[in-house]
């Protein structure tokens, strides 16, 4: 069975997320630590639980999402998870920060490309990959079938959808994933999204005003 972590980093409040399982083994999604001290918390939350990162993943390249892939990389030894169409997002992340005013260093290291019907492990606990284009190129998801979540990343939010009008983003591609991706999972699907809170893909089906269905 997977546990979820959320600590949520830098001013755009952006949602990290450690899965762990019962074998203290861990995965880190997105992380979004900017700051010497959100680095700490995340490398003191991680020890304070016994866990071992053995995963970095990322659902997308944006910068507020790859701030401390170079950290976790750094501190673990761990290998970036990506979509290969997310290639180009994680190569101009720094470029954005600059304009941001948000200067950052860069992941270097060998990506891991994923792919739609992949699969990750934390032990016998399994994460599908879901591809989710639209809010970027190479948006994916991670889907934990046995228990009922997904990690969503920035396609759908608690009352809201990913903006599309960032470089790559698609507002018809991001409709679609959502429909034909998210939407076909069981309604008690619990959505932890890469801003905000926890929602359901059965709340959204009746209540999203950009997507909802009935």
């Amino acid at each position: 069975m997977i546990h979820i972590k959320k600590i949520t980093f830098n001013p755009v409040e952006e949602n990290t997320y450690v899965l762990y399982n019962g074998q203290n083994q861990c995965c880190i999604i997105d992380p979004g630590c900017y700051f010497p001290e959100e680095r700490d918390e995340l490398k003191t939350a991680i020890e304070r639980e016994g866990l071992k990162p053995i995963l970095l993943l990322n659902t997308h390249c944006h910068l507020d999402h790859v701030f401390g892939n170079r950290f976790v990389h750094d501190t673990w030894g761990l290998l970036l998870h990506i979509h290969e169409k997310e290639k180009l997002m994680l190569d101009l992340a720094p470029e954005s920060g600059r304009m941001w005013q948000l200067p950052f260093e860069n992941y270097e290291g060998p990506l891991v490309y994923l792919k739609e019907g992949d699969t990750v492990k934390l032990d016998e606990d399994e994460l599908e990959v879901l591809f989710t284009p639209g809010h970027s190129p190479g948006s994916i998801c991670f889907y934990d079938r046995a228990g009922g979540f997904v990690i969503g990343g920035d396609v759908l939010f608690n009352g809201s959808i990913g903006r599309t009008d960032l470089p790559g983003g698609d507002f018809d591609t991001l409709i679609n994933s959502i429909h034909t991706k998210l939407f076909n999972l069981p309604d008690d699907t619990k959505v932890y999204p890469g801003h905000g809170p926890v929602t359901t893909v059965g709340f959204e089906k009746m209540n999203n005003p950009f997507v909802k269905m009935y």
